[in-house]
């Protein structure tokens, strides 16, 4: 049986728009580059697309320069889909246009109704559990309301804390595969993964830590070699991607998609 963590029959993603350049950042390191962004968001589509998943890709939204990170909007898990309440104020509109989209497909729908915020970046499916890092975007209140929801559902829910200066959770790690993830040291070094086998980032190369196992390929950012090398030695079937423009806006590779089986 697979796991419905790892393999997915749908994905939704959203085309960056040329407002992007206008995009949130912790860092201002220059703006992204529309063109660029886009043509390494085709190569991110077909890659999903080439595992057999049928992917929906939605049309930008201008006055939302981030409304590509769908990821942030909803939680995708089996038995149903939770709307997420941006911790960024300037994304909050976001999921009132994800949600006619996940309406169709889902038969169960909730809505973080607040006053907490949380948003999917924070959140690792692993198959077996919910882990759930707070952080400047996913705060107490937010973590429980979505625990009220999942309990409903059977979905254990751990929650955690991503450290400080981190933005999401996810920025520093990935799930591998049922058994193993990809984290930094520091994420890794509060035990949040015990019972997981966990693969440490080189040193330097931090910031591939924000990977996706999608099927049977992982999607990993590109320029990272002593990453690819280990996660080949490991068995894994890489995929690099381009992601110089979205890391400028604190985005990765599981930023760009929402992944389910519906």
């Amino acid at each position: 049986m697979t796991n419905p963590a790892t393999h997915f029959s749908h994905a939704i993603s959203r085309r960056p728009g040329a407002s992007v350049t206008g995009g949130l950042r912790a860092e201002d390191r220059g703006a992204p580059d529309p063109a660029r962004m886009q043509a390494a968001h085709d190569t991110y589509v077909a890659t999903l697309r080439s595992t057999g998943a049928e992917v929906i890709v939605l049309d930008p939204l201008e006055e939302y320069p981030d409304a590509l990170f769908v990821e942030d909007t909803a939680l995708c898990l089996p038995g149903g889909a939770v709307m997420m309440r941006p911790g960024a104020p300037s994304r909050m509109g976001e999921v009132a246009q994800m949600r006619p989209t996940l309406a169709a497909l889902f038969e169960d729908l909730r809505d973080i109704q607040g006053p907490g915020h949380i948003e999917g970046g924070d959140i690792l499916f692993t198959g077996r559990e919910v882990l759930v890092g707070r952080s400047a975007r996913t705060d107490a209140e937010g973590v429980a309301e979505l625990r009220t929801i999942l309990n409903e559902w059977g979905h254990p829910l751990r929650e955690l804390q991503t450290p400080e200066g981190v933005l999401h959770f996810k920025t520093d790690c990935s799930l591998l595969d049922p058994e193993t993830i990809l984290s930094t040291r520091l994420l890794d070094s509060s035990d949040c993964f015990d019972g997981y086998r966990v693969l440490h980032l080189p040193e330097g190369e931090e910031a591939a830590a924000n990977a996706i196992r999608f099927n049977d390929v992982v999607l990993l950012p590109d320029g990272f070699p002593k990453t690819a090398e280990m996660l080949t030695r490991e068995g894994y079937d890489l995929r690099p991607i381009d992601n110089t423009d979205c890391a400028l806006l604190d985005g990765g590779m599981s930023c760009l998609s929402l992944r389910f089986n519906a």
